[in-house]
């Protein structure tokens, strides 16, 4: 049995323009003297990881890696989440992911996905790199304003949907085989992995590819009313990230899972602070115990309601209080009678063999 290593902290939701949170040898600091261990790195923030230098540069690795390991932390992953969403985009969001893209491709799709799939390609090479075997990321999503089928879906849409992201993934998806790395899809709304069916759908479509994966967050379970725990049964082979996340779901009389276009303090359905939520994750990592999960736990904070600072905070506590040290031995050794197959027939009443 193994182990998972953590807890880890995504920087995502820290990187900011002022210390300690503005480059990555502060924020490495500050997340270790808290107590992390790892850090899982957004290739999209500047102010934390140049790319393009990470996929061409030995010595840039190397100062990325010396800077880490300075403060006795590791890299967990690689998030190429802005880029991986806007590999593909549907017209009706155009406008609003403009704003992940460089302003040379804004206003013109095709080469925001140009783009887009570049800069997979870039990561799996920082990834090979680095030596790191997982990256986390998004789908992107062109059936999703479809998803709730009213008026009735014409025939073939979403087929045509999942045969065209997999024809924009399965050269991304070979370019991380070549690499030594796995893609862990987030599976989130907005995107057209976003469920375990969805997943499934886009899977049959890229051939089974081996490097298509999981990272797997209940946040988004919960609020979907999925059964998060029994989705670590299906589908632990595909699990390689997990995301820390917590959230609860509070129907009321007037709103459930869509929300009403509320606020996030507002909403039935919000993410919290990990421990502050509904989330069983007692659960969720003797289940990855279970498996053998042995990647990172990641704290990918987001609150409504609390500071950053205390939710990542007490989110190391918390994922530290909750990885199972695997046991090397069976509880009930004591009792071992030392019994042989002579002894075993004996007792099953079938006499020598």
């Amino acid at each position: 049995m193994k182990t998972m290593k953590g807890p880890g902290l995504f920087l995502a939701q820290f990187a900011g323009d002022e210390a300690p949170f503005d480059s990555l040898d502060a924020i490495c600091r500050w997340a270790a003297s808290i107590g992390y261990k790892g850090v899982q790195i957004p290739t999209f923030d500047p102010r934390l990881f140049d790319l393009e230098k990470a996929a061409t540069s030995d010595a840039y690795v190397d100062e990325v890696k010396g800077i880490v390991a300075a403060h006795g932390l590791a890299i967990t992953e690689l998030s190429t989440h802005m880029q991986g969403q806007l590999v593909a985009v549907h017209p009706a969001y155009t406008d609003a992911f403009d704003g992940f893209a460089p302003p040379a491709v804004r206003g013109n799709p095709a080469a925001r996905t140009e783009w887009a799939v570049r800069q997979m390609r870039l990561a799996a090479e920082a990834s090979r790199r680095l030596g790191l075997s997982a990256s986390v990321s998004f789908s992107g999503a062109l059936a999703w304003p479809y998803v709730y089928p009213w008026p009735q879906r014409p025939a073939g849409l979403i087929e045509t949907a999942f045969e065209e992201l997999a024809r924009r993934w399965r050269p991304i998806l070979d370019a991380y085989e070549d690499a030594g790395c796995d893609v862990c899809f987030e599976l989130h709304p907005g995107e057209d992995l976003h469920d375990g069916t969805s997943f499934e759908r886009f899977l049959e479509a890229v051939g089974g590819h081996a490097r298509a994966c999981i990272n797997y967050d209940p946040s988004h379970f919960l609020l979907q009313g999925l059964d998060y725990v029994a989705f670590i049964d299906i589908y632990h082979e595909r699990i390689k990230a997990f995301h820390a996340k917590d959230a609860e779901l509070n129907p009321t009389g007037r709103q459930g899972v869509y929300g009403g276009y509320a606020g996030w303090v507002e909403r039935a359905g919000r993410f919290r602070s990990l421990g502050d939520g509904q989330i069983d994750f007692g659960q969720i990592f003797s289940k990855l115990a279970q498996y053998d999960y042995d990647s990172w736990a990641v704290l990918e904070w987001e609150c409504a309601l609390k500071h950053p600072e205390d939710g990542a905070r007490e989110g190391a506590q918390f994922i530290d209080a909750h990885i199972i040290r695997v046991t090397q031995k069976a509880f009930d050794d004591f009792a071992g009678g030392g019994t042989d197959q002579a002894a075993n027939r004996r007792m099953l009443g079938l006499g020598e063999a």
